[in-house]
């Protein structure tokens, strides 16, 4: 192999090493940008969710929205946030209404019952409402205290 051989063949070598590694940059940039944004996707789902945790918890302090609803509603915001959130003591109430009451029919299926058994769910509905009200609008206070104060990541 000549001098000239060779040293076409190690420009042509290098060209190559320069075109992958320009491609390797290219590469490397969108990665990072589709990470960039699915970082802020996140934020803004979490902060979102927050918001929208606090709107409900509201409104169950103020009584725009039953006390069912409501608590169905924040442990499911909750287990959006973290899984864990609905079981600490302080927002156990929305899970014990949810689990004492999530055999209820809803909506078409509500509507399928006759009126009898229509009447039985919501009687046992309002015995939990009754028995449970205390303990939810307490955990709605403290969803509203936590206002402004929720970790920005939690997973």
């Amino acid at each position: 192999m000549t001098n000239t051989t060779a040293l076409v063949l190690l420009g042509l070598a290098l060209a190559a090493v320069a075109v992958l590694g320009g491609y390797a940059v290219k590469l490397w940039r969108e990665v990072r940008r589709r990470e960039a944004f699915r970082q802020d996707e996140l934020r803004r789902a979490h902060d979102n969710c927050v918001e929208n945790l606090e709107m409900v918890a509201t409104a169950l302090q103020q009584g725009q929205v039953d006390i069912t609803e409501g608590a169905w509603r924040c442990k499911t915001l909750l287990d959006i946030l973290d899984s864990s959130l609905s079981s600490r003591p302080e927002f156990a109430a929305f899970t014990e209404v949810h689990e004492r009451t999530r055999h209820l029919h809803t909506h078409s299926a509500r509507h399928a019952l006759t009126p009898k058994e229509r009447f039985r769910e919501d009687r046992e509905r309002w015995k939990v409402e009754k028995e449970w009200r205390d303990a939810v609008m307490e955990s709605a206070a403290r969803v509203v205290a936590c206002r402004g104060h929720w970790p920005n990541t939690l997973q």
